[in-house]
């Protein structure tokens, strides 16, 4: 078992997801990094510790009750339990009401919003016994806004800032910080560079930029805890 403290990243991706794991090794923490790819995932771990930090990589269905309980047993076997979690896992698929299957919009709910409730299960019972702990929760524009074509995304994105909200209103007196982030823009990663040529770096959102937002979350005092946060380029219409 680990003497540093554990943070967990649900969703871990080349981007936003890379860039909190990476932010939050650097000072000190084991990273349990959680998602589908066991092959991306164990580049993400290989990196963490060429840094010289720790890391772990949990293959992790965030769909699946299952699995999500058998992830975090495994990252609290082999740290420790997180004072830490990140959930940053999503889905979006961009289609009319009409045109959505009833699969795909299941989906798309079930990773943008029941992957997170049952994420903070597993951590909330030790979070509660030390009176200690921050989870944050990744969102976007679609959780303010339902725009036509995006209902598949922002009914999911709704309901996890509907449970950011609630769980800081349990939670809070208790000594966990919720947080809730909305990410107003497109992130700089190379998917998205491929589809938007045109665009400068400027104008999307930076992913380190990102993770040290969330590393601030971290480190408020509680005498001014954040329940929301919104960022965007400079040069986003908003």
């Amino acid at each position: 078992m680990s003497e540093a403290k554990v943070a967990v990243v649900v969703g871990v991706g080349s981007g936003l997801g890379a860039a909190i794991a990476h932010r939050f090794a650097r000072e000190g923490f084991a990273v349990g990094l959680m998602a589908r790819s066991a092959d991306k995932l164990a580049e993400f771990q290989n990196e963490i510790e060429v840094a010289g930090g720790k890391a772990l990589a949990v293959p992790c269905d965030v769909t699946d009750p299952v699995s999500v309980k058998v992830a975090f047993a495994e990252v609290e076997s082999y740290f420790d339990a997180p004072e830490v979690l990140v959930y940053n896992a999503g889905a979006f698929k961009m289609a009319g009401i009409l045109e959505l299957t009833p699969e795909q919009f299941e989906n798309c709910w079930k990773i943008n919003c029941f992957g997170a409730f049952l994420a903070v299960q597993q951590v909330l019972p030790t979070m509660v016994e030390r009176g200690r702990g921050t989870i944050l929760l990744t969102g976007a524009t679609a959780a303010t806004r339902g725009s036509a074509r995006f209902s598949a995304l922002a009914v999911g994105k709704f309901g996890l800032r509907a449970l950011a909200q609630s769980l800081a209103r349990e939670f809070s007196s208790q000594g966990i910080h919720v947080a809730h982030i909305v990410i107003d823009g497109m992130i700089n990663t190379e998917r998205v560079r491929g589809m938007v040529l045109e665009r400068e770096a400027h104008t999307l959102l930076s992913p380190k930029a990102i993770a040290e937002n969330y590393w601030q979350l971290y480190k408020q005092d509680k005498t001014a805890w954040t329940l929301e946060l919104d960022l965007r380029p400079a040069v986003e219409k908003f």
